[in-house]
């Protein structure tokens, strides 16, 4: 009953007005020519191996089409991500897709199309799950009873192991979208205290190429406060696409900005969620490479830290996305 006001106050707030999708082209048309990315330092995060040689997700996942903005569940045996293969009827555009495995180390089984209602003819990407795993956020771009032309929309589920059994998806409202673009969302809960948090892509401008990274906080009555910029992380180019740490004290997102080869994926650390972020830092090889990588997404288990992220492996100007993982292990008893 709990969740069931919480999705009626949401809705009550649509109808007051209270990872970006890339179907074909580059989610950013342009970048910033500025010669190999530098290699992260180790110091980036303490105590953690080096990323490991990225690896594909398989065939089962990736195809000629494009795979992008991977979202897993907290066992680790479920993904979430967009594609634009062929998928909702008199769509062309990206749906959600979903795939298991029976262990971490297994391979993926085919993916199932989410289908209605989150996915609908126009697009629907980004996938970000709450924490306890009864939300689902999407970007949703044009949907009726959108705000902009790319709007964050929630679903709910009863049963968080079935996959299947979203609900119909609600506009979370004015306090994040606006009538330009929202995209890449990413949940995080507070375990120091507060509400939950949802970062995001926002360009006032009514379009997928470019902005910066915004958070809003989420008040007790299930609404979400107005967004603000995460200055610390933005620069004149485009931030994107963020990913934060489940201890809420790392940050991934991809960005054109100076230093970066083409699109890459920046790394940002706190000392605490109180506190500002450090200035962002290239992750550099073996994640970024001369070609366009995108949509991070950062996966804890245990001792084991997975970066997930899409990468072109089309020649430019052709864009061909498959999903990678990278991973790095934490060294000794480092916190």
């Amino acid at each position: 009953m709990r969740y069931y006001s919480l999705a009626v106050s949401l809705l009550l707030l649509a109808l007051l007005g209270c990872d970006r999708i890339q179907p074909i082209e580059p989610d950013i048309q342009a970048g910033v020519a500025a010669g190999s990315a530098p290699k992260a330092p180790s110091e980036t995060r303490a105590g953690f191996s080096d990323w490991s040689e990225p690896v594909s997700l398989g065939p089962a996942i990736n195809t000629s089409f494009n795979e992008q903005q991977a979202m897993l569940s907290k066992d680790g045996l479920t993904l979430y991500f967009a594609s634009t293969r062929p998928g909702t009827p008199g769509s062309a555009l990206a749906d959600i897709w979903v795939a298991h495995r029976a262990c971490r180390d297994c391979p993926w089984a085919t993916p199932v199309n989410l289908g209605a209602p989150v996915n609908t003819a126009v697009s629907e990407a980004a996938p970000a799950l709450s924490r306890d795993e009864h939300w689902l956020f999407v970007l949703a771009t044009n949907r009726p009873e959108g705000i902009g032309s790319g709007d964050i929309w929630a679903s709910y589920r009863d049963d968080v192991h079935d996959d299947l059994g979203w609900q119909e998806p609600i506009n979370l409202g004015a306090g994040i979208n606006t009538t330009g673009f929202e995209g890449g969302p990413s949940y995080f809960e507070n375990d120091e205290g507060g509400g939950a948090q949802l970062y995001i892509n926002h360009n006032p401008a009514p379009v997928n190429t470019g902005g910066d990274i915004y958070v809003s906080t989420q008040a007790a009555d299930g609404s979400w406060g107005d967004a603000v910029a995460v200055t610390e992380l933005n620069s004149a180019a485009s931030e994107q696409r963020p990913s934060i740490s489940h201890d809420g004290r790392t940050i991934y997102f991809f960005s054109n900005r100076p230093g970066s080869s083409s699109d890459d994926i920046w790394v940002a650390t706190r000392a605490d969620v109180a506190s500002p972020w450090t200035a962002p830092i290239n992750l550099g090889a073996p994640i970024n490479t001369a070609a366009d990588e995108r949509h991070p997404l950062i996966y804890s288990h245990g001792k084991t830290e997975m970066l997930f992220f899409a990468r072109n492996v089309a020649t430019p100007p052709a864009v061909d996305l498959d999903l990678f993982v990278s991973t790095r292990t934490r060294k000794g008893h480092a916190p």
